[in-house]
């Protein structure tokens, strides 16, 4: 039974103690506190996992090169669902992805010109297996994007370098990504999975492409059971996570949708939930 989001949350106990094969989490607002930093036991933690054959998997809406630079000492151990779940790799193969076609991305950088043509003040990633790719390239929007792309290109015409295998269109919003951006993507809303992020990103994927979707083929990758998986979320790219594991942990910190659909409460990202939540329920000492 989910707990109650309190001022202190209360890690869940559990009798026995669940045989935990899968742990995925995600990223900002959730593994990361609001520094965008790591908290120190975390790398003791997943060095526990690994000896006791646990798979620890960051997801997030991030590219997989800025996951592995993130992870770099340990990526051999590790598996990467990036880009809200269209790429899944494990040690430098793919387990899985989901691609937009050529057509939907070029319709989608069309229809974003035009809406910075009406007014909204933002700027567009076309995200491919090889590297992300921008046309807007002024100091603002390049802090926002180089931050989240190891592999980052600056081109002159994004309809012209669709070559490369598109796993997402991502949009940074200076103003409001579900006020801004959101309406002029209606036309999408039906046949793509089109995804406030945070306040200020938004994603659109194949309809079919999800972080839930994504842990659904790890765990058939690998004979790994709902039973035996864990995950933690924070925002609405998050929800299909929920569902794929009997452990389904929705930060204190979360959207009020994670906090309907999860099962348990972990504390805040700010609190190093995710780390002190894993090694209660698995019973590891935390050095």
């Amino acid at each position: 039974m989910p707990l109650a989001e309190l001022d202190t949350v209360a890690i869940p106990v559990f009798d026995p103690t669940p045989d935990i094969r899968l742990i995925v989490a995600d990223m900002d607002g959730t593994l990361l506190d609001d520094r965008k930093q790591l908290h120190e036991q975390f790398w003791p933690l997943v060095e526990q996992l690994r000896r006791r054959d646990i798979l620890f998997a960051p997801a997030s809406g991030r590219q997989y090169y800025t996951l592995l630079r993130e992870f770099a000492d340990i990526a051999d151990d590790m598996v990467f669902i990036a880009e809200n779940g269209s790429l899944v790799m494990r040690a430098g193969h793919e387990v899985s992805s989901d691609c937009l076609t050529r057509s939907d991305a070029l319709a989608l950088v069309h229809t974003l010109r035009a809406a910075a043509e009406q007014g909204v003040d933002g700027g567009v990633v076309v995200c491919g297996k090889q590297s992300a790719y921008i046309e807007r390239s002024d100091a603002a929007f390049f802090d926002q994007v180089d931050r989240y792309y190891a592999r980052l290109q600056v081109v002159d015409d994004l309809t012209k370098v669709i070559d490369d295998d598109v796993l997402k269109i991502a949009v940074y919003d200076f103003a409001s990504a579900e006020h801004s951006t959101l309406p002029h993507l209606t036309a999408f809303l039906d046949s793509h999975k089109v995804t406030v992020s945070s306040e200020h990103w938004l994603d659109v994927n194949t309809r079919s492409s999800n972080k839930g979707r994504a842990i659904t083929a790890l765990q058939t990758a690998f004979g790994i059971g709902p039973a035996q998986t864990m995950a933690f979320g924070d925002f609405l790219n998050d929800l299909e996570m929920m569902d794929t594991a009997d452990y389904a942990f929705a930060m204190h910190n979360a959207h009020p949708q994670l906090h309907a659909r999860a099962k348990f409460v972990a504390p805040s990202n700010n609190d190093n939930g995710v780390v002190r939540t894993i090694a209660s329920v698995l019973d590891i000492p935390l050095a």
